[in-house]
């Protein structure tokens, strides 16, 4: 079985490191696997195809700002990917993040129609089915359930600065991504599958298959982080995220530092050199990491973990805390509440401190290690990472058998150097 994964980074972030995690257990089984990526290095892989170039993300990033059509950018670096493809001729193609300054999905939707092999798609977020934003709870915004238009998030990730293109873009995904007869698309959370059941993209099968982890790195940790800061006798408040956006609740931590005790100390980890300038004095801040086991030991470290998302959709940051025996506290957000229980965490409702606070004390008065056995249970029950993307391997097998892939080929007939005519021929 030859799989090809896309996604805007290769080994990075959370998305990037399940890509990859999926491309080893491939080649561990036998399997041929190459991932596609279009920012950035890649990290722990080799068998890479890079998207583009600066001057192709910049050009792509302008129209955004600018134009307001993000992913109608990178022409020629999706026109090359698509030669790629072709000669690769994978029997499964599985896209993860398609947005991000590095794909023209008109190019690659249109492409993929014609090529008529299964398609996986996990959507880590909301952007597949609206007219502009990744996610649109902050804003309390959903016309996407008919149309966009006048959209809120505007200027939120992907930025626009001056056009609001939001009802074309709309129109435009709404015909690229329906009608593609072998699409099945897969959701880290049962509140993001809800969604997609009530967008234009309701026609596919959707599978749930929540994010794992790496259970050889994320377990209790022994390590010198205490002592290192000098947090010997305090009590920990942790908080991680790849990139501290304002949808990650940076600013509720600023507060929250100004309702703590002098014994209890917060550290937050992923801090730009910005962020780490307007940290208070009771705030230890860590710049962004891709040393997983140097996390790991946070986790350990850490008395409990508090993520104030204010939109997100199944964050491996609660299940890294978890394996690593340290109990989570989260906003009433997306499929964050969907990562724990209620002897392994504790749900708040979004912005409610005070009630975060009381929590924090509770978990101080009785103990870390009260939640500890849970938490690893729970994590070593549900999140292992083989286990999960195992599930990816089986639906691609299954995908395969449903339609005989394995026994057929498709040749490109390249008319006048553009991709056309896609034919079926037997092996």
């Amino acid at each position: 079985m030859k799989v090809l994964q896309i996604n805007t980074v290769c080994g990075r972030g959370s998305t990037g490191r399940i890509a990859t995690d999926i491309h080893k257990l491939l080649l561990e089984q036998g399997h041929e696997s190459v991932i596609a990526y279009g920012r950035g290095e890649a990290l722990n892989c080799d068998n890479t195809i890079k998207i583009g170039n600066n001057i192709d993300f910049y050009n792509h990033a302008l129209k955004t700002r600018f134009l307001d059509k993000h992913g109608f950018g990178s022409k020629k670096a999706t026109k090359d990917l698509v030669d790629r493809i072709i000669d690769y001729n994978p029997d499964i193609i599985h896209l993860h993040n398609i947005h991000g300054y590095y794909l023209n999905i008109e190019i690659l939707f249109n492409f993929l129609k014609e090529f008529n092999k299964p398609v996986v798609w996990t959507l880590h977020d909301c952007w597949a089915f609206t007219g502009h934003c990744a996610y649109f709870d902050y804003a309390n915004c959903y016309k996407w359930e008919t149309h966009c238009q006048k959209c809120p998030e505007r200027k939120s990730y992907p930025k626009s600065i001056f056009i609001d293109n939001s009802y074309n873009n709309f129109e435009k995904k709404k015909k690229l991504f329906t009608g593609l007869d072998k699409l099945t698309l897969v959701t880290p959370s049962e509140w993001l599958a809800k969604l997609v059941k009530r967008s234009f993209l309701k026609e596919y099968t959707v599978k749930v298959i929540n994010n794992g982890i790496d259970l050889s790195v994320f377990k209790p940790s022994p390590n010198n982080f205490r002592k290192s800061y000098n947090l010997e006798n305090k009590f920990i408040i942790l908080g991680v995220a790849n990139k501290w956006e304002k949808r990650k609740g940076f600013e509720y931590f600023i507060e929250l530092s100004k309702l703590i005790e002098p014994d209890e100390t917060i550290v937050m980890v992923g801090l730009s050199k910005n962020q780490l300038k307007q940290l208070p004095k009771n705030v230890i801040g860590i710049k962004r990491t891709n040393n997983v086991q140097e996390l790991a030991e946070i986790y350990t470290t850490a008395d409990v973990f508090f993520n104030p998302t204010l939109e997100d959709n199944f964050p491996t940051t609660n299940l890294e805390a978890l394996a690593c025996g340290t109990p989570v506290i989260t906003f009433n957000t997306g499929g964050s509440i969907e990562t724990i229980d209620d002897t392994t965490g504790f749900i708040v409702e979004k912005g409610n401190l005070e009630n975060t606070i009381r929590i924090i004390r509770k978990i101080k008065s009785e103990g870390k290690e009260k939640y500890s056995d849970s938490c690893i249970k729970r994590a070593n029950k549900y999140y292992n990472k083989n286990n999960k993307f195992q599930e990816y391997i089986e639906l691609y097998e299954n995908l395969i058998k449903e339609i005989g892939s394995l026994e057929t080929s498709y040749l490109c007939d390249r008319k006048n150097g553009r991709h056309s005519t896609f034919k079926k021929t037997n092996l």
